[in-house]
């Protein structure tokens, strides 16, 4: 066990070269990925691992970089060897395909079996909750046929080995729910993010807390129908490249302002141990920054991922598992609330044991003795299945 304070000497991982089935033309703008895709998993093992008697862990997220994630090395340090794989995406979901991202997990759950790995958990660390259920719930029960837009995808039951256990930590429900609760809708230009209306500025001056309920609902119905007129617009901008029949056959857009989620002002709203403020800073900053969450899409990738036609919704996936479920609860984290910590158990029932680890963020920086305690339940959990 780690000692609270005490920095653990680095390890140098194994990183495995895993070859993925290609997808669609203009992918990727590397030649190379096209050709030839392949996808990295960087891998700690257990000193003495005997790996048919073991169980190895995947950590995931869609498009984080998982490399240098903090429980690879306490998991390895608790006899579980870990790997933190990245997707084909990792570090830009601007061209994100969900139903391509439980392909990838289906490659790096077979390299591990390929290894000599009898027994395989998924760890679903923030947005790789909703992912890791998705990919569980067709390994399972392959029902896919097509994207979220419609167009068709071959998928086989050998991409998608089941695995033996589930873990979600920090665990978001779906980037679709995420949208759904987060996008500003101030906005009155979706070409001009400037252009507001100030009566549903979250964050404009003086705005009084706790937040009025009237605004509040006022506030969640005006959400929802700025999204759906993304989402419509979407969906007819891809029929009309679709009649029109000619080379171009999605086009990117940009989606401004997206983080406007009032428990983040309001911390008597879903009321956890949370700070006021946003994971990544001021929440104001953020939803007006250049780059944050679904700012840059194409049609395809925002169907995919931030649609109601999304077909990743994490708790709905969990739901059509069969296997043991453990769900940590950061419970200071500023993303992920109660009332969410609430749809991953009822999807789950007698399946799921929640563990509450008090005081820790969405990131647990700097509190390596939460660390530890994940480790220690990650650890024990997998050498339950």
């Amino acid at each position: 066990m780690s000692t609270p304070g005490f920095v653990q000497p680095f390890v140098q991982p194994q990183l495995l070269r895993i070859d993925v089935k290609p997808a669609g033309p203009m992918e990727s703008q590397s030649g190379l990925q096209m050709l030839r895709p392949r996808i990295f998993g960087a891998l700690l093992e257990a000193t003495g691992v005997d790996r048919a008697r073991s169980v190895a862990a995947i950590v995931i997220h869609p498009a984080s970089n998982f490399h240098g994630h903090y429980l690879l090395e306490p998991l390895m340090e608790r006899g579980i060897s870990c790997m933190g794989l990245n997707t084909r995406y990792v570090n830009n979901d601007s061209t994100l395909l969900m139903e391509r991202v439980i392909q990838d997990l289906g490659a790096g759950v077979r390299q591990l079996r390929a290894i000599g790995y009898r027994k395989v958990m998924l760890i679903g660390n923030s947005g790789g909750a909703a992912l890791v259920s998705f990919y569980q719930a067709q390994a399972e029960r392959l029902t896919l046929t097509h994207l979220a837009d419609g167009a068709p995808i071959s998928l086989a039951t050998a991409d998608l080995p089941p695995v033996e256990g589930i873990a979600l930590a920090a665990a978001h429900a779906g980037r679709a729910r995420l949208m759904r609760e987060w996008i500003d809708p101030a906005v009155i230009d979706e070409s001009d993010p400037t252009q507001t209306d100030p009566e549903l500025d979250l964050y404009g001056p003086a705005r009084p807390l706790p937040l009025d309920a009237a605004f509040l609902a006022r506030f969640r119905q005006a959400q929802q129908e700025r999204l759906a007129r993304v989402e419509a617009w979407v969906v007819e901008r891809l029929e009309h490249l679709r009649r029109a029949g000619g080379p171009q056959v999605d086009q990117s857009f940009v989606l401004h302002r997206t983080h406007a989620e009032p428990r983040c002002v309001d911390i008597t709203i879903d009321r956890n141990e949370r700070k006021p403020g946003s994971v990544w800073g001021d929440p104001a900053t953020v939803n007006a920054a250049a780059n944050s969450m679904g700012r840059f899409n194409t049609l395809t990738s925002f169907m995919s991922q931030w649609s109601s036609r999304s077909q990743a919704d994490g708790p709905d996936n969990l739901a059509r598992t069969s296997v043991p479920v453990l769900h940590l609860t950061y419970c200071a984290d500023q993303s992920v609330f109660p009332s969410t910590v609430d749809l991953w158990r009822t999807a789950a029932g007698g399946r799921i044991r929640n563990v509450d680890i008090h005081e820790g963020d969405h990131y647990l920086v700097g509190r390596s003795d939460l660390v530890a305690r994940v480790a220690d339940e990650l650890a024990a959990f997998a050498q339950s299945l």
